[in-house]
């Protein structure tokens, strides 16, 4: 049975895309138009999404990606998900009893570089490109070090995180963030998927908790200050400059 909308509505399409094939479930980033940032609308979709998969016994992974040029361009500025609904996702990435993998072919910034440091296994094309681009609008990359910095090189953490550069995917890979970088990134995801439909269920759920222990460390232990720290910075007047300054495309009044 279909149920009706009111009338004068229509039905808003998924800001993500679903597909499975031989084990392997794809949830693609549908929401190009705004380079799929980070919306409460999305994080829930995804987070649905994931835990569909975490009950299907016919999924043995699962494959995180996206349409368009950006993977993620980070929070959503106009439409933000809560910062505890947030965290939550990044957690349920991490404990997901299936292994996660990012596949990612364009831009990344600040948020969706936390929905990276969560997946297990990171591949990025080498056209790819990264910014942790907080900084620049008057916040820090509070929440999502929660992942990252467990799983990050320390000094290439500090430059990035400080300057809020661009680099490649190459130096993703050799900071920790990405897994692997090559030219063809399915290529490169090939072996690894077929690992992991080799892989037993129980065995697959076993070893990642085994890899999770140390990241769900920083999320027992840090959770609830970086939220309160993310939410005082983003309520700051530093931080309204900032993010005006983005959204009409000037530089802040920081900038020398």
């Amino acid at each position: 049975m279909t149920e009706s909308l009111p009338e004068g509505t229509t039905q808003r399409p998924p800001l993500l895309a679903t597909a499975s094939e031989r084990g392997i479930a794809t949830l693609t980033l549908d929401s190009p138009d705004n380079r799929n940032a980070l919306s409460a609308r999305l994080v829930g979709e995804l987070a649905q999404a994931l835990a569909d998969c975490a009950k299907d016994e016919s999924v043995r992974a699962v494959v995180l990606t996206h349409t368009g040029s950006t993977f993620s361009a980070g929070a959503d500025l106009k439409a933000p998900p809560n910062p505890y609904t947030f965290v939550g996702l990044l957690r349920q990435i991490v404990t997901l009893p299936k292994p996660v993998v990012a596949r990612v072919t364009g831009h990344v910034r600040a948020g969706g570089l936390g929905l990276l440091g969560a997946c297990d296994i990171a591949a990025g094309a080498t056209g790819a490109d990264f910014a942790f681009t907080e900084v620049r609008i008057g916040v820090a990359p509070a929440v999502i070090s929660l992942p990252l910095l467990p799983r990050m090189d320390p000094r290439a953490a500090e430059r990035y995180y400080l300057t809020g550069e661009r680099f490649d995917a190459a130096e993703a890979a050799r900071t920790g963030l990405l897994t692997l970088a090559a030219d063809d990134v399915d290529a490169a995801l090939a072996p690894v998927l077929d690992g992991l439909r080799r892989a037993s269920p129980q065995g697959l759920a076993a070893s990642k908790e085994l890899l999770a222990a140390r990241v769900l460390e920083a999320f027992d232990r840090d959770a609830e200050d970086l939220v309160q720290r993310s939410a005082s910075l983003f309520a700051s007047a530093e931080a309204r400059e900032g993010m005006t300054a983005f959204l009409e495309r000037r530089d802040a009044a920081w900038v020398w």
